[in-house]
């Protein structure tokens, strides 16, 4: 595409998720500005991507919704004030609206940049309390210090928001820096309700780490701490928005996954591997009978199928006659409950194969045979993989009681808890068959499924053996 032709911000706003590249649009001035790669698109309200202005390399927002001057303004105001406050941010270089509507933000690029979250992702496996992971947030948690110094809080407050620029860190998306009480200093119970929203993002195990990590807060803060137990509470409270807003997701069309829904079927898909599974999406039975069988049992039949030299896992749930069909029209199906466990079980950091792909029939509201697409793990099962005669090897040990720790700490069963539902890989141990898996609410209810769940992880060995003695002694009791 030629960069000859002027786009309109209406032309934008109707271009869905991925609009033609290279693109043109005017400033009001009548400057040309030319969108070379796109970043982020927010469909019909915002794109944000690598530019060029006058021979200039820019990061250019393009807000092209019906409330594009309110946020215009609202990014304008977050940036200017980030700079009164002396916190890094880019510069700003132009903020006007756009010939035939919408409004442009151009600020520097920053090249080379990594965010704070690729950083992470890095050492988010780590330990808790890790040096290496502790010295990647703790300018983080200086910068939202200074924030709150400067009676600011960022509504956006999330580890993809910082950059790592020439040995730097520097805060962006000004649209969600809020003036609160400037210039006094946040009141403490928004500070705390504002840095819990960042710590409920890292691991769980991190929560045994606040007295380590408050100390880099107070540098940029001034002194002042939120009270620990205040803190705790906060964190819990964005963790569980946090995962409600994620579970639901799962299933509705946005940036992270792809959902079509008619009257004769639902499919849901990572968005990133939409593309890849298509084909499989559009004929499953034709990928399972052309994979590898490796279950083909009267409620389900399991395949493995190679997509793009990746090997993939699909699993069919299926009805073994009328009755049985009868009772599952109006349940969600298996598969929605393993597709919905596997991406919660995933976002608290507990080793399962990613879910990729969940597609059922449908009649209307009813519901017929479905469909769960996940990454395929070839890692034994713990039951071939141990040895009744010994206790587990050290690396085995530390990822079995990794896993149930966590499990533990989240009131999470499984319900079926054979050690074949149980592979390593890797070096982790992971959960897979979740159409059992619950969160449980309240500690009683966990406490008597987690009372199961443990006695039949230990009947897969002989009462005598010493690996079963060995996780006797070491699971979190029952």
């Amino acid at each position: 595409m030629t960069l000859d032709a002027l786009t309109l911000a209406s032309t934008l706003q109707t271009a869905g998720r991925h609009p033609a590249l290279p693109f043109r649009v005017a400033l009001a001035d009548g400057r040309p500005l030319d969108m070379h790669r796109l970043l982020r698109v927010l469909p019909g309200k915002r794109l944000v991507g690598e530019a060029e202005l006058e021979g200039r390399r820019v990061l250019a927002k393009l807000f092209v919704g019906r409330r594009s001057e309110k946020h215009w303004r609202q990014e304008r105001a977050g940036l200017e004030a980030l700079v009164l406050a002396g916190v890094p941010t880019p510069t700003l270089l132009v903020a006007t609206p756009m010939a035939g509507g919408g409004h442009a933000l151009l600020t520097d690029f920053l090249e080379p940049a990594e965010s704070l979250a690729e950083c992470w992702a890095r050492v988010a496996g780590r330990a808790a309390g890790d040096t290496e992971a502790l010295s990647l947030l703790e300018p983080a948690l200086t910068l939202v210090g200074r924030l709150h110094a400067a009676g600011l809080v960022q509504d956006d407050l999330h580890l993809g928001n910082f950059l790592l620029h020439d040995g730097r860190l520097w805060v962006i998306d000004g649209d969600a820096v809020r003036v609160v009480s400037r210039p006094q200093r946040l009141p403490m119970a928004d500070a705390c309700a504002n840095l819990a929203v960042l710590l409920a993002q890292l691991p769980g195990e991190w929560e045994g780490q606040l007295a380590a990590l408050l100390p880099a807060y107070q540098a940029g803060a001034g002194e002042v701490s939120p009270d620990l137990a205040d803190l705790h509470e906060q964190i819990a409270r964005v963790r569980a928005w946090r995962l409600r807003d994620f579970l639901a997701k799962t299933v509705r069309d946005c940036t992270l996954f792809a959902v079509e829904q008619s009257v004769t079927r639902f499919c849901a898909v990572l968005r990133q591997d939409a593309e890849a599974l298509a084909p499989l999406l559009a004929a499953p039975d034709r990928a399972i009978s052309a994979g590898r069988p490796l279950k083909d049992g009267g409620t389900c039949t399991v395949a493995s199928v190679l997509i793009d030299e990746r090997m993939l896992l699909i699993k069919r749930y299926n009805l073994k006659g009328l009755r049985h069909a009868l009772g599952r029209l109006w349940r969600p199906s298996r598969a929605w409950h393993s597709w919905r466990e596997g991406h919660r079980l995933q976002f608290l950091g507990i080793p399962t194969p990613a879910p990729l792909a969940l597609l059922e029939e449908r009649c209307g509201p009813l519901r017929r045979r479905a469909w769960l697409v996940c990454e395929y793990c070839p890692g034994p099962n713990l039951l071939a993989h141990l040895s009744p005669e010994h206790a587990p090897p050290a690396a085995e040990a530390r990822a079995i009681l990794h896993l149930f720790e966590s499990m533990h700490r989240q009131r999470i069963s499984h319900g079926d808890l054979k050690a074949t539902n149980l592979l390593w890989d890797a070096g982790r141990v992971l959960l897979i068959d979740l159409d059992g898996v619950i969160q449980h609410r309240l500690p009683v209810a966990h406490a008597r499924a987690w009372q199961r769940d443990r006695a039949r992880l230990l009947r897969n060995w002989p009462a005598a053996s010493v690996l079963r003695r060995w996780l006797d002694d070491h699971l979190p009791a029952a």
